[in-house]
């Protein structure tokens, strides 16, 4: 591999698209959040901007339900589903949930929409109303979390076990604040989650066994009801969680325009902030901090090398040229940080061969590019030959006269033939030499015939 790095600087273009994608744990600025776990994940591209230990172990106390909304949404997605079916609380409505707790107060025996449930779910954050939504989609609780699990290994969440569908703290019910960004991500394929997450204030209906109810978002970026200060405008929904194992959590969604983020704050808490005399819920104050870095510091951007030669490839069999230029053919789309020098992407060459033979046609690819920075591949682009070279005829019927006689079989043919040859020559000569004393009596025998002595 060839390294080009200082080309690569002169070769440089860059066009702004619109903004976000992953960096580097280096680039990124140090913002001192108040929590224990943190990631933010540009939705649209999957890019992780920022990250505190996002790949450790954390719990996640009532964020879980951000996974038991999930598979109702999909259930409904389904067809098994709707949000009007009518769902009765069974037996296993408040089963493994003990102490405090958050609740709606469903009663065993009342019956609920699907939508209503959600609601009581996602907002007032209800513990019981996972329990009646999970027999619903699996048809008991035990089979919703195997779901629960087999839908986490789905999405690629390496570090996520569940062992109940509402957040109640349990030792081997963990996750990870990437994780639980992913989870997110899929959420916010379905527009009523967004629609559910993003509402301060919900009306239950009356049911069989209650009165109307009126419950709120325990989202303080989307509602004051509960925590007052934090609305934050571009918050389009999200889920809160608090646990005295968890620390108090926040896995959050913001849209800016095109540009759609999701912060997750595990593990912070009433914060000093200097100057003021009130403590400060972490959870909100460092989500907003978070998903505000993200919109004012990254911009989505397109890295070409233009159409210079980056290269050279010899070529043989050819009397137009003997070699032929490569330039990189693409461009690569990344999210990065404003403030990052761009000269600093590193430029490195892989040539699949040093010579090649003609013909070769423009375009033709020749190698590979890979643009990087500190040890972060940011993506590979094709490097093409940047004209035609023709083949000369006369070169290529001579090279194939060249190597047909250089081949094995030909040379072992040419071999045995050199050898048979060899054999009859000896076997002629022996011949000849065996032949000779015949030839010498046929002389004596004629000189007899001259003989002059007296006849009688």
């Amino acid at each position: 591999m060839k390294k080009y790095r200082f080309l690569s600087m002169l070769l440089l273009a860059v066009t702004v698209l619109s903004l976000l994608t992953p960096i580097s744990a280096a680039a990124q600025e140090d913002l001192d959040l108040f929590c224990t776990h943190a990631v933010l994940l540009d939705a649209n591209h999957g890019e992780i901007l920022y990250d505190v230990k996002s790949n450790e172990r954390a719990y996640p106390a009532s964020t879980t339900k951000l996974m038991t909304c999930l598979l109702v949404m999909e259930a409904i997605q389904g067809g098994q589903l709707s949000l009007d079916t009518q769902v009765t609380a069974g037996d296993t409505t408040y089963q493994g949930l003990t102490g405090n707790f958050s609740t709606a107060h469903i009663k065993v025996g009342e019956v609920l929409t699907v939508e209503e449930l959600l609601y009581c779910l996602m907002l007032p954050s209800a513990n019981e109303a996972a329990n009646v939504l999970a027999v619903a989609v699996d048809g008991s609780i035990e089979d919703f979390l195997a779901h629960m699990n087999r839908r986490a290994g789905e999405l690629n969440c390496k570090g996520t076990h569940f062992t109940n569908a509402h957040g109640m703290h349990d030792e081997e019910h963990y996750t990870t604040a990437y994780d639980l960004a992913l989870i997110m991500k899929a959420c916010l394929d379905h527009e009523m989650f967004r629609t559910i997450t993003g509402t301060a204030r919900h009306i239950v209906p009356a049911t069989n066994l209650s009165g109307e109810r009126e419950i709120y978002n325990t989202n303080g970026l989307v509602s004051s009801w509960t925590y007052g200060g934090y609305l934050y405008d571009k918050c389009i929904g999200g889920k809160t969680g608090s646990t005295d194992a968890a620390g108090r959590c926040l896995v959050a969604a913001a849209e800016d325009g095109d540009e759609v983020l999701i912060s997750v704050v595990l593990g912070s808490g009433p914060m000093q902030v200097p100057g003021e005399e009130k403590l400060k819920q972490g959870q909100f104050r460092e989500s907003e901090r978070l998903l505000e870095y993200g919109f004012s510091n990254f911009h989505r951007v397109t890295i070409t090398r233009g159409d210079e030669p980056v290269d050279k490839v010899k070529v043989t069999m050819s009397r137009q040229a003997d070699e032929v230029n490569v330039k990189a053919q693409g461009s690569i789309t990344k999210t990065l940080p404003k403030s990052m020098d761009l000269d600093d992407i590193e430029t490195n060459i892989h040539l699949f061969a040093d010579e090649v033979e003609a013909p070769v046609e423009a375009g033709e690819v020749m190698g590979i590019m890979t643009l990087s920075y500190e040890d972060e591949v940011y993506g590979k682009l094709d490097l093409v030959a940047v004209t035609s070279v023709e083949r000369s005829e006369l070169l290529y019927k001579k090279q194939q006269f060249f190597d047909f006689f250089q081949s094995t079989g030909v040379q072992l043919a040419l071999l045995c033939a050199g050898v048979l040859a060899g054999v009859i020559a000896l076997r002629l000569l022996v011949f000849r030499k065996r032949r000779r004393p015949y030839a010498g009596a046929g002389s004596r025998v004629r000189g007899r015939g001259n003989y002059r002595g007296t006849r009688r």
